[in-house]
């Protein structure tokens, strides 16, 4: 099969899979539907590749707003580069060769470095220093600025380590399967 082709139909496959995934968790809960986002985030990038995972991370938060799952559209671009920074850092360092102790280590790194970004773009931006504009505005609502603290702080972690976690293991098995 061409590269381009296997690139955009696995690229395709995976993001069609994490908007499945993100609609039928959604009335589970953020732990639950975020393990699930950062484990097809986990596997997108040691699967198919960088150009993959930067992609469905880059797209995954809007469909997630347009199905009424990102909370609202101003922590779109956040979710957006806390996504990026996740599949970067898991790609770039638990790479197809890499050992046990890198995968763990990228595991690690990228799911604090995920809540950390996600932390301080949501919870010390924008319902911090922006809030003030943002509430006059009306883009973000009193309810919603008492909510997104929450949300994005330790939720964040946990479902970063959930879903990596998941993918590193499920990534050994789907190579094997697709004979890679």
């Amino acid at each position: 099969m061409n590269r381009k082709v296997r690139w955009i139909t696995e690229t395709a496959v995976l993001l069609a899979l994490l908007v499945v995934l993100q609609y039928a968790t959604r009335p589970l809960s953020q732990i639950v539907t975020g393990s699930c986002v950062n484990a097809v985030l986990a596997v997108t990038v040691l699967l198919a590749g960088t150009g993959s995972g930067v992609t469905v991370a880059l797209i995954s938060p809007v469909m997630a707003y347009l199905l009424g799952i990102a909370p609202q559209l101003v922590t779109v671009p956040a979710i957006m580069v806390g996504n990026t920074v996740f599949v970067l850092l898991l790609g770039g360092i638990a790479g197809k060769d890499s050992s046990l102790g890198a995968r763990a280590a990228a595991w690690l790194l990228a799911a604090v470095a995920k809540f950390a970004v996600l932390y301080f773009l949501v919870v010390k931006i924008i319902c911090g220093i922006a809030s003030a504009p943002l509430l006059t505005s009306g883009t973000l609502k009193a309810p919603m600025l008492e909510k997104l603290p929450v949300m994005f702080a330790w939720p964040q972690l946990i479902t970063a380590l959930i879903g990596g976690g998941i993918g590193l293991l499920i990534v050994p098995v789907l190579r094997k399967a697709l004979h890679r």
